[in-house]
């Protein structure tokens, strides 16, 4: 348990004792993460007994206090512990936000407890460690299990989107009822926003040690179908001597657990991480529109990679990711078969490496390897490695492994040798960074020779 956050919720706890309140009680992922010995981010405390208003004017005086939900009951406190009171909720309309909430601070921890999505966040706990479990949510974190609390689970359409980063992130399975219950509210997933979608899927991509067990969840609740893209990944065979693990979504779910494995190794930041797993999720998008079989039987996918750029920016856009992300991925997702047109023993040529970083930008060849081995990992039982071991290598001597290739010669330095600024620079300074990339010269004296030897300039550095 982190110390120094618990005991000053324990003291904002002892204010609110002190002045009235009946209980107060740590709950929803605080408690959960504590029980499976995970560290956690947020502290959430729910106080019985007590107004909202009240809570307000006690902790004012001692801590600093945002509004961050007058309507919910919840108060966050030093910006990092979230005082909320229990609440009933009333479905009024459709999706995820057809709800009237009414904060009710004379609720039993259980009515409380009710409303919660899964058992397992539907713990409660006192400052002294006693456990208020009236759901069953031990027993399901110790089975690996995710039940529905209550009935009231098929209200909320968000809670199969947090099923799935659930899963993902903790490896447990759903039970059956709970998938029947995900089942019956597969037509409300229209009304939900897509900022709360992407949410979801962020979580899935930047906590999951077990990203694929959230992509089985989406089958088995039949939530695969509204991501078509995905789920046409389904049957479609592949060469089962290159992928003896089976089909391309069970092939793609492999990968997924790899680019965790990888982020972890890695110790990526959680925008890193999204792309890596993203790219990983994305990159055979292609290959149901591509497979056939070959003169000799076998089934290939040609041109899969290039095929699945709009179909992995068309899913990006419906699951609502920022642009920055799509940008990083899509070159990610375009250039994964890149190095197999080279024979896998060779050493690729410094300009292959250069015209590479150019096309990736603006993600890096150092994401591109992560991606290529998380490929390449995702085939058992062959052994995990990474194929663009050799490239990783080229690109660190010429420094382009985390970006591309910045051109040496500069208007400046044209300028500074007589040339009058305008188009005619554009076209040299073109012309020169082509040739930079292809490796005719790596330094400034060198650029300045190669504009005065190369008529193809059409100019000389000794203008009159």
């Amino acid at each position: 348990m982190p110390d120094v956050r618990f005991a000053q919720a324990k003291v904002v706890a002892g204010r609110l004792r002190a002045a009235g309140a009946s209980e107060c009680l740590l709950v929803g992922g605080f408690v959960r993460d504590h029980l499976m010995g995970i560290d956690s981010k947020d502290i959430d405390i729910e106080v019985y007994g007590l107004s909202y208003e009240q809570i307000i004017d006690i902790l004012k005086p001692h801590c600093r206090i945002d509004v961050v939900g007058r309507s919910f009951g919840v108060v966050k406190v030093d910006n990092e512990i979230d005082i909320s009171l229990p609440r009933r909720e009333s479905k009024i309309g459709v999706g995820h936000k057809g709800f009237s909430v009414t904060a009710d601070s004379t609720m039993t921890p259980r009515e409380a407890a009710a409303r919660r999505d899964f058992t397992i966040n539907a713990i409660g706990m006192t400052f002294d460690g006693t456990i208020l479990d009236p759901f069953g949510g031990q027993r399901d974190i110790k089975r690996g299990v995710l039940r529905a609390t209550s009935s009231a689970f098929g209200e909320d359409p968000l809670r199969v989107l947090r099923g799935m980063q659930f899963a993902a992130r903790f490896g447990f399975e759903m039970e059956t009822e709970t998938i029947r219950l995900c089942r019956c509210m597969k037509d409300q997933f229209v009304h939900l926003p897509r900022e709360r979608v992407w949410g979801e899927w962020f979580k899935w991509a930047t906590r999951s040690k077990h990203p694929s067990r959230g992509l089985l969840l989406l089958e088995q609740t039949g939530w695969s179908d509204h991501f078509p893209t995905l789920s046409r990944l389904r049957s479609t065979p592949q060469n089962p001597d290159w992928h003896p693990e089976g089909d391309v979504f069970i092939h793609t779910a492999h990968v997924c657990d790899a680019a965790a494995e990888i982020a972890e190794r890695d110790r990526l930041d959680p925008s890193q991480r999204a792309v890596l797993l993203f790219a990983a999720l994305c990159h055979d998008f292609g290959k149901p529109a591509t497979t056939v079989r070959n003169e000799r039987g076998q089934w290939v996918a040609p041109q899969h990679a290039q095929r699945g750029v709009p179909l992995a920016r068309a899913f990006l856009t419906e699951i609502g990711a920022p642009g920055g992300l799509t940008a990083e991925v899509l070159p990610l997702v375009a250039e994964h078969m890149v190095h197999t047109t080279h024979p896998s023993d060779s050493i690729p040529s410094q300009r292959t490496v250069r015209r590479l970083a150019m096309r990736l930008a603006p993600a890096s060849i150092r994401q591109w390897s992560r991606t290529c081995e998380s490929d390449a990992s995702g085939r058992p039982p062959l052994p995990k490695r990474n194929p663009v071991v050799k490239w990783m290598e080229i690109a660190e001597e010429l420094a382009v492994e985390n970006e591309k290739p910045q051109p040496i010669l500069q208007g400046c330095h044209l300028i500074s040798r007589g040339f009058k600024p305008g188009p005619e620079i554009g076209r040299i300074l073109n012309a020169a960074f082509e040739a930079q990339l292809d490796g005719e010269f790596d330094t400034i004296d060198g650029a300045l020779r190669w504009v005065n030897d190369h008529d193809a300039t059409g100019v000389s550095l000794n203008p009159i």
